[in-house]
């Protein structure tokens, strides 16, 4: 097998597909599937290379993974990865997949996502929850005022209103609906 130099990597749950070429461009390491469990094994028994990976769930800890082994890892926006994914006349899976974003990386125009730190992640995560905690707390009070408005209840949208002026009105709801 000739030196590899750059590889792409279809990043999933429990198998990835791996595309790697020569300093050529040939593929010289083409693996449609590679366990999980395999994965890490694979990149410590390689020379130091470039990785391009999509920026997706779990694509910041593969990257701080394959950097642990010496490797440069670069992760795109799959949107800037799909003219590349086009191109070709290989089919729509993830080999090709791989095939692409190891195409992708070697580009010089291309746009990188800088690698999380596992702090950066932990503070991400927090900012996550909270946002979705929002979103929850929106969606439940848009569908109280909208099960109100179908008894004549009509309420604005301003979250403490609609806490007050329900609460208020719980005794006029008929049956169930208190």
């Amino acid at each position: 097998m000739s030196a590899i130099v750059t590889i792409g990597i279809d990043l999933a749950k429990n198998v990835f597909a791996v595309h790697g070429v020569n300093a050529t461009g040939q593929p010289a390491l083409v693996r449609p599937s590679v366990p999980r469990a395999k994965l890490l094994e694979l990149f410590a028994s390689l020379p130091p290379c470039l990785i391009g990976m999509e920026a997706c769930s779990g694509a910041h800890h593969w990257a701080r993974e394959f950097q642990r082994f010496g490797h440069t890892v670069r992760l795109m926006a799959p949107k800037f990865v799909i003219p590349y994914r086009l191109s070709g006349k290989r089919g729509k899976n993830d080999a090709a997949d791989a095939a692409a974003i190891c195409e992708a990386v070697t580009r010089p125009n291309m746009r990188f996502v800088p690698v999380k730190s596992i702090e950066q992640q932990g503070q991400l995560l927090v900012h996550r929850a909270r946002q979705g905690f929002v979103e929850q707390r929106t969606a439940t009070l848009n569908r109280i005022r909208g099960l109100l408005s179908e008894l004549g209840i009509v309420l604005p949208l301003k979250a403490a209103v609609v806490r007050r002026e329900a609460l208020a009105r719980l005794e006029d709801l008929p049956g169930w609906a208190n």
